[in-house]
């Protein structure tokens, strides 16, 4: 497997405190690359730094062997597709306006044919065909999530970064974005980083795991191999079973650690 994006030694601070510290990682073709951790771990600001929108102190980002700090911002989003976690309501537009937005990298002299192909496709790949001529402003934050990952697939990008893609999203729906995501990726050959704070989706819809804590890679492997009872344990502060079923581990929290329950693996 070809490695697609590689991250090496980044670091990164805010004035007052450190949020990453000398972390690397590298996702390849077709492979989706889960990032879990608590809240402030650096889930966020790793993605964000991945996409250049911070700069970090230190440390390189690689994508197919090209640094991104060379990278213009045209060029860039040809080769990076971001899906924040939300967004607030703006100017009013259509679903498909909002897509098309995704095609600004490819655009010179106006829109062509292949654009409103291509958005017309992820329209359906993410069964938002009924929603393209309503206002995104009317939309329920779950949509509009689905829209800014249509946004994101629109650009065809090598290498797709969602920040909590289903934080709005009810269960049926989680599951079908994450679904759609995953196919997309492996069909397309592209590498998709995802923060996530649902462990066992992560387990399920990611091929490898990264565990964050405290702005350093805790663990990294398969999921049943960064999801033991004793790293929920390190990183969450929770006794946890984790159950596998079918080869993916299942992580149910049993109680803040320090009591009397001992965390266990059911095989």
């Amino acid at each position: 497997m070809e490695m697609k994006l590689r991250v090496w030694g980044v670091e990164f601070r805010y004035p007052a405190r450190p949020v990453l510290r000398g972390v690397s990682l590298e996702a390849g073709e077709g492979e989706a690359l889960g990032l879990v951790g608590p809240n402030g771990s650096g889930k966020t600001t790793l993605l964000r730094c991945i996409n250049r929108v911070l700069s970090p102190q230190a440390g390189t980002v690689l994508i197919a062997g090209d640094d991104l700090g060379g990278l213009g911002t045209r060029a860039l989003a040809r080769r990076v597709g971001y899906v924040p976690q939300a967004v607030p309501p703006g100017f009013p537009t259509t679903v498909f306006e909002a897509v098309l937005l995704g095609r600004r990298p490819y655009v010179t002299w106006g829109i062509t044919p292949r654009d409103q192909e291509v958005v017309a496709e992820v329209l359906a790949l993410l069964g938002l065909e009924e929603f393209c001529a309503r206002d995104f402003n009317t939309l329920s934050g779950g949509e509009r999530q689905k829209v800014l990952i249509a946004r994101a697939l629109a650009q065809e990008p090598e290498v797709l970064l969602l920040d909590e893609p289903t934080s709005n999203l009810d269960l049926r729906h989680q599951l079908e974005v994450l679904e759609v995501v995953r196919d997309v990726v492996r069909k397309q050959e592209m590498a998709a980083v995802i923060s996530i704070h649902d462990l066992n989706l992560a387990a399920r819809f990611c091929d490898r795991l990264v565990v964050l804590h405290r702005g350093r890679i805790h663990a990294a492997g398969e999921p049943r191999e960064a999801l033991t009872p004793e790293i929920v344990g390190e990183v969450y502060g929770v006794e946890a079973v984790v159950r596998l079923e079918a080869g993916v581990p299942h992580v149910i929290p049993l109680a803040p650690r320090g009591r009397e329950r001992r965390a266990e693996c059911v095989v």
